[in-house]
C-alpha cells in the first residue's frame, strides 16, 4: 500500500516526538544517573595498586576499565533476596566459595580478619556461597574456622556466579563505591599480609564515594 506524502510526514514526526521524549526520560531517568556512576572516574590508579601487591597478591589483576557486575538476586542468611546494590557507597571484597573448597577455608579467617580491621561505612566483606551449600553445613564450617563475622550469604542455583564469570573457587572481586569492578583475584591469596592491607587501607582512605 503507497502512503500519501502528508501520512509520511505525519509518521516521521511521531516518531521523532516519541525519540525526544525517550530521550528527556533517560536524561532525568535511572538510566542517565546509571551512566554516570558507571563512567565515573576511577579513585586510585590501577598501576599504582598492582604496585603495592607482593607475594600471593600479585595475582589480583586490576581492570584496565571499570566492569558493570550483576545484579541477580542472592539468599542472605535471614532468608531474604539481596543483591550487589545494597552495598553501593563502600568498598566491597566480594568472595565466593563453597562448604567443599579446601582454599577457601584456608583464606576465610583472613578475610575475616579483614573485616575486623577495616569493616564500616566505607569498606565491607561479602561472602556468598555458590552452589549447593546447605545452611547448617555453612554453619559448621565458620563455626570450625572460628569465622563468626562473615554473613552466611548464598547462590544455590549459582546464577550470580554465572553472570560474574566465576568458573572455580575461589574467587575475589573488589567491587568500588560505584558498584563497579575494579579487580579480580582467582584462586586463594594471603589476604592478611602487608601488602593486602596496605591495598585495603589505601581504599579505605579515599573511597571517592
Amino acid at each position: 500500500m503507497r502512503l500519501s506524502r502528508s501520512a509520511t510526514l505525519y509518521i516521521a514526526a511521531t516518531l521523532g516526538a516519541i525519540a525526544t521524549v525517550a530521550f528527556f526520560v533517560m536524561r532525568d531517568g535511572v538510566d542517565t544517573d546509571t551512566a554516570d556512576r558507571i563512567n565515573a572516574p576511577l579513585a586510585h590508579d590501577p598501576a599504582t595498586l598492582e604496585a603495592l601487591l607482593d607475594g600471593t597478591m600479585k595475582k589480583l589483576r586490576f581492570q584496565a576499565k571499570p566492569q558493570t557486575v550483576s545484579q541477580a538476586a542472592f539468599t542472605a542468611a535471614d532468608g531474604s533476596a539481596a543483591s550487589l546494590s545494597d552495598y553501593r557507597g563502600k568498598y566491597v571484597l566480594l568472595n565466593f566459595w563453597a562448604t567443599w573448597c579446601a582454599p577457601c577455608r584456608e583464606e576465610m579467617p583472613m578475610l575475616s580478619a579483614l573485616q575486623t580491621e577495616f569493616g564500616g561505612e566505607n569498606f565491607e566483606v561479602v561472602t556468598i556461597a555458590t552452589g549447593r551449600n546447605p545452611p547448617p553445613a555453612m554453619a559448621t564450617f565458620f563455626e570450625e574456622i572460628g569465622v563468626n563475622n562473615l554473613p552466611l550469604n548464598r547462590d544455590p542455583k549459582q546464577m550470580l556466579a554465572r553472570e560474574m564469570g566465576v568458573l572455580g573457587l575461589p574467587v575475589t572481586l573488589i567491587i568500588d563505591p560505584q558498584g563497579r569492578e575494579i579487580a579480580r583475584m582467582v584462586g586463594g591469596a594471603e589476604w592478611d599480609s602487608p601488602s593486602a592491607l596496605t591495598l585495603i587501607r589505601t581504599l579505605v582512605a579515599d573511597p571517592a564515594t
